[in-house]
């Protein structure tokens, strides 16, 4: 499926403010990026870089005043997202070292705290694939999903004790759950096709039998068309937009088509 993914981002600043983006997509299996093109107008100088979990930064000066951050993303996806009922968990000693800190508690998410959660919730499955499909299910079925009910400081326990929550919330339950179980577990920000309302997604993946796979506990079946932004440990590592100062978000534009001729 080819994708043609656009955020617009206008912003007001009383004065000239430094800021970190982080909205050019990363190359990987599912996805293969045509087409990128990221621009700041007024126009400032842009310094790029790697972060520590693969993602592309971008570092500016934006001016004072009225400013318009845009990047078009064409690119060729899947169509599906690839399931493995019955995968086992990849032994400890085997796990890549890369995929190690995805183990560890961060910010919003604290695995040590929900180990009889995560239990409870795949008491009947087998380790590994089938105790990550019925944590989604889980949260799916048994979570509603509400703007508003949440903010900046809401934890995977605290959506767990108020039933409800946005994409965040459930990829931080859903991460919290598996890494409970010693399963590797990460956030993923970017585009959905055809979500709605559309927005900026977030979602997670669990490291299973050698590989990472795909949930997201928003959608009742596995659904492909996604170009990913970033990964990181959870909300904490892949803010679209950071600003060291003071500023206004004056309109916010995303879109996803499908066109098999799409260009920028």
């Amino acid at each position: 499926m080819k994708l043609r993914a656009s955020c617009v981002l206008k912003y007001n600043f009383e004065q000239a403010t430094p800021a970190l983006f982080m909205l050019k997509a990363v190359p990987g299996a599912a996805q293969h990026i045509i087409e990128q093109e990221f621009t700041i107008t007024p126009a400032v100088p842009v310094q790029t870089h790697i972060d520590c979990y693969g993602n592309e930064g971008q570092r500016v000066l934006l001016s004072a005043g009225p400013c318009e951050v845009k990047n078009v993303i064409v690119a060729d996806t899947s169509d599906v997202i690839d399931v493995a009922a019955g995968a086992p968990p990849t032994p400890m000693l085997e796990l890549p070292a890369d995929t190690l800190i995805y183990m560890l508690p961060s910010r919003y998410c604290h695995p040590q705290l929900m180990l009889e959660e995560a239990r409870q919730v795949t008491q009947d499955y087998s380790p590994g694939y089938d105790q990550a499909a019925a944590i989604c299910d889980h949260i799916h079925q048994q979570f509603i999903y509400e703007y508003g009910s949440s903010n900046i400081t809401t934890t995977a326990l605290d959506t767990w004790n108020a039933k409800k929550g946005v994409c965040r919330d459930f990829a931080h339950l859903g991460i919290t759950l598996s890494r409970a179980l010693d399963l590797p577990a990460r956030m993923v920000v970017g585009f959905l096709y055809e979500l709605d309302p559309m927005d900026l997604h977030a979602w997670y993946e669990v490291f299973i039998d050698g590989r990472w796979y795909t949930f997201d506990a928003t959608q009742s079946t596995p659904k492909g068309g996604r170009i990913v932004l970033g990964y990181g440990r959870d909300a904490t590592d892949v803010a679209f937009a950071t600003f060291f100062g003071a500023f206004d978000l004056v309109d916010m534009r995303i879109s996803v088509e499908c066109c098999d001729d799409a260009s920028l």
